[in-house]
Formats: structure tokens, C-alpha cells, sequence
């Protein structure tokens, strides 16, 4: 029997067999996970980091949830795959649960294994049901990696993958950013311009299929619209027959404290793509829901779309069990309880460090922007800074606090904390001291 392999031989063979994703190789030496627990995860030398952002905000109920890890074990027991010609007890199941939870009306479901294959999904059924190419994105969006998604992603892991194929099937509108508004207005007196903009792309565009939106932008800032954007949005969508696709890949499942972020609202999408803490990230599972109007369109139209693992019963299994433990554990209202909590300590650190130009958020998700002056809201670092390798500033903060045993995710320049829901308020503090401490470091390149 082979050695057992050592935390320098993994490491070795991960960086020598394995590519770092969204990164330069020469200098990523991957920490060494073994174990993770609750809220938090530990390295091979046993030190416990606490997961402030859900690894990739996707780990909603925390890790280790027995329940889950029970389920998942029953399904390889029972039947490991079969293709998705058939019926399954588990995605029976699965369907059932979905229909209460889900914002009403989305009553027809296509399972992956990824977000991004949702997103996928979506843009198909878009462009069959309506005969339309375009689908209307977002400047700060990220809606996935593969070829469409990625294409309608507005951030610089885009730029990569152009010229698309595809064209211009894919525009951009101004993302809502109350803070630093895109095309300077200011919210309310601005009468919510952004949403305007979207309806006159609309109407230049033509042939526009569907507008898809994160209901609260996700990795590109925590952007939260103000209450009157959604409707607006939906009702756009409705006067000029384009569908509206929610991408709560990252918001659903209790993250701002309703089950889907567009309950905020009461703005019913057509379709709304969702993952991550579908299974808490405890197998890879994704959701693209349609209302029953898209759905009785295929009854006599070919649906051409389809992939092996679509409603692979090992992923159904669990996502019943973690929306069983939702309910049991009361998430959506602890998400919502611990809101106050979580701003009051976020904004305490606004009004301590100069460094700190915005907090925002909804139930257990918020980001944290730093800047550079406050007064222009002029950022350390851009996004042209990310992709070509430049040092950022919220990775010599979020590396500090991984020094001090928390894991911060960073993006450009903002943190975005979204915390197991299972979270207590001692250990939100201790989260919140680790950034303290490690703002020293932004705030002593903040311009006088």
C-alpha cells in the first residue's frame, strides 16, 4: 500500500496537475483542507477558519449538516443514476418541495448541475418561447463560465472569452448602484433612471427575448435596488413581452432573509436560475423554473435541450433534505432576525475606518466597498487591476484575516460576508473583529 500523501504532496500535485480558477498559476499555493464543521472549515495543521462567506456563498446550512450527509448516503444506496428519460422518487420529491417554496407561479422545472447550466437553460427557453435572440444583461453581473453565461456576464471574466461567437446577442444595461451610480444620478430624486435606461435599450434593440438581473448583484458588489426597481422592471417586462429571468443562483434559499430574494418585492419573474444553496453545496445541483405559460409552449414545440446529469438523482436527494432542515432549523427568519445585528456591526466599522466608503445588504448578505477617498468614492483597485495581476488591496485585508482564522471572500474592491445561516452572534463579532484588524492595512493608503 502506497504512503499516505502528505499536506506538501497534495498542495504539489494541486498546483501541478490542477488549474487555480480566475488567477495567475505562477504564484497560487492552495491551502490544504481536511475537515469543516458548523461555520467553520480546517486545514491540515488543525486550524479552524471561520467561513464568513460560505466558502463561495453557497454553504447556507453551515457544514457537516447530518440530515444531508444521511440523504445523500440513501440515494447511493438506492439508485445512484439513472438517465433523466425517467421518473425517480427523488425528483418527485424534490418537485413537490420546490412548488412551496418557490415565488408563485414557477411550476416547471429543468435540473443541472451548475448554476451557469441553469443560466444555460434560460437562455434556450428564452429564445424558443419567444423566437427572440437578444437577451439583456447587466454591466457588474456574473451569471456563469460557459460560453452563454459568460457572455452575458458583465464583469471582467467576459473579456476573456470574446469576441463571442454569438454576436451581439447579448447587451448591457447600467446595473443599479445607488451608491455609485453608473450614469450619475442620484436615488430618489433620479425617479430610479436606471430602470428607464432598460426599457429604452428594449426599445432599440428589438427582438429582445429577456432581461435577466441578480435581484441583488452578487460577487460584483452586493448591489441592493431600492424598492421601487423590480416592479418597475417586471412591469417594463410585461408592456413589451420580453421575459424576466431571476438569476438567484446566490440570493435564493434564504440569504436575504426570504426564501428568494425577488420575495422582497413581490416581482414574479417568468424564469428564476438558482444553485448553491439548493444542496448547500453538499453535491452540485442547479434550478432553472418557468412559469406554467412557458411550459405548455413545449407541449407542441420541440424542448431541445437536455444533458446526462440533468436530474441525477444523487443531487435531488439531498436539496429535499436541505429544504427540510430550512424549515426545521427556521433559516429564512434567523437570516432575517440577524440583519440588524449584522449592520449595526458593519456599519460601527464604517464610521472607524476611513477605508470604508459603503456597507450594504439584505439578511445575511452584505458587502463591505473600500475606497481610496471617500469624498470621489474613487476605488483602490479596477477591475482592469484584477485581470492583469495587479496586487489588490481587499486581498492583503482578506489575507490578514485568514492570518487571524477567518476566510473573507474579495472581489476587485469589496468583501462580500455571507456567513453560514446557522451563524451566532459571537461568531458574526468574531468575523467582524478579524476585519477590523485588518483594515489598518487599507486605511493607511487612504489619501488625506
Amino acid at each position: 500500500m502506497a504512503n499516505p500523501l502528505t499536506t506538501t504532496d497534495v498542495v504539489q500535485a494541486t498546483k501541478e496537475f490542477n488549474y487555480g480558477t480566475w488567477r495567475f498559476q505562477k504564484n497560487w499555493t492552495p491551502l490544504h483542507i481536511v475537515d469543516a464543521e458548523g461555520c467553520y472549515i480546517i486545514d491540515a495543521a488543525g486550524k479552524r477558519y471561520l467561513d464568513f462567506s460560505s466558502q463561495l456563498m453557497c454553504v447556507n446550512l453551515g457544514h457537516k449538516n447530518r440530515a444531508v450527509m444521511d440523504a445523500i448516503a440513501e440515494q447511493a444506496h438506492t439508485l445512484p443514476y439513472v438517465m433523466p428519460g425517467y421518473a425517480t422518487t427523488a425528483r418527485a420529491e424534490l418537485s413537490e418541495a420546490l412548488k412551496e417554496v418557490l415565488p408563485q407561479g414557477l411550476t416547471k422545472y429543468f435540473f443541472t448541475t451548475s448554476g451557469t447550466e441553469a443560466n444555460e437553460a434560460a437562455f434556450k427557453i428564452a429564445r424558443m418561447y419567444t423566437g427572440k435572440p437578444k437577451i439583456i444583461s447587466r454591466y457588474r453581473s456574473y451569471h456563469g463560465s460557459t460560453a452563454g453565461s459568460i457572455s452575458a456576464t458583465g464583469d471582467p471574466r467576459r473579456w476573456a472569452a470574446e469576441p463571442s461567437s454569438k454576436g451581439r446577442d447579448f447587451v448591457f444595461a447600467p446595473e443599479v448602484n445607488c451608491y455609485d451610480c453608473p450614469i450619475k444620478h442620484t436615488y430618489p430624486q433620479c425617479g430610479v433612471a436606471c430602470v428607464d435606461y432598460l426599457e429604452h435599450m428594449i426599445e432599440n434593440e428589438q427582438n429582445v427575448a429577456a432581461v435577466i438581473v441578480e435581484p441583488i448583484v452578487g460577487t460584483n458588489g452586493v448591489l441592493v435596488p431600492p424598492p421601487e426597481y423590480m416592479p418597475r422592471l417586471r412591469a417594463i417586462c410585461d408592456r413589451h413581452n420580453v421575459l424576466l429571468i431571476a438569476d438567484e443562483v446566490m440570493t435564493g434559499w434564504g440569504r436575504t432573509g426570504k426564501w428568494f430574494a425577488m420575495d422582497h418585492w413581490g416581482a414574479l419573474p417568468d424564469m428564476l436560475t438558482t444553485a448553491k444553496g439548493i444542496t448547500s453545496a453538499y453535491v452540485p445541483l442547479g434550478l432553472c423554473a418557468t412559469t406554467e405559460k412557458i411550459a405548455a409552449f413545449f407541449d407542441d414545440h420541440y424542448f431541445a435541450h437536455g444533458h446526462t446529469y440533468e436530474a441525477h438523482p444523487m443531487t435531488l436527494k439531498p436539496a429535499v433534505a436541505t429544504i427540510a432542515e430550512m424549515k426545521r432549523l427556521n433559516l429564512i427568519d434567523r437570516a432575517a432576525q440577524l440583519e440588524p445585528y449584522m449592520r449595526s456591526k458593519l456599519e460601527a466599522l464604517k464610521e472607524k475606518h476611513p477605508s470604508i466608503g459603503d456597507v450594504r445588504g439584505m439578511g445575511l448578505f452584505w458587502g463591505v466597498e473600500l475606497v481610496k477617498d471617500r469624498a470621489t468614492k474613487q476605488p483602490f483597485n479596477t477591475m482592469q487591476d484584477k485581470v492583469s495581476g495587479k496586487p489588490l488591496v481587499v486581498d492583503q485585508v482578506a489575507a490578514h484575516m485568514m492570518k487571524n482564522g477567518v476566510t473573507q471572500q474579495a472581489w476587485v474592491s469589496h468583501f462580500v460576508i455571507a456567513p453560514p445561516l446557522i451563524i451566532e452572534k459571537e461568531e458574526i463579532d468574531i468575523g467582524i473583529a478579524a476585519m477590523d484588524e485588518a483594515l489598518a492595512i487599507a486605511d493607511a493608503l487612504v489619501q488625506n
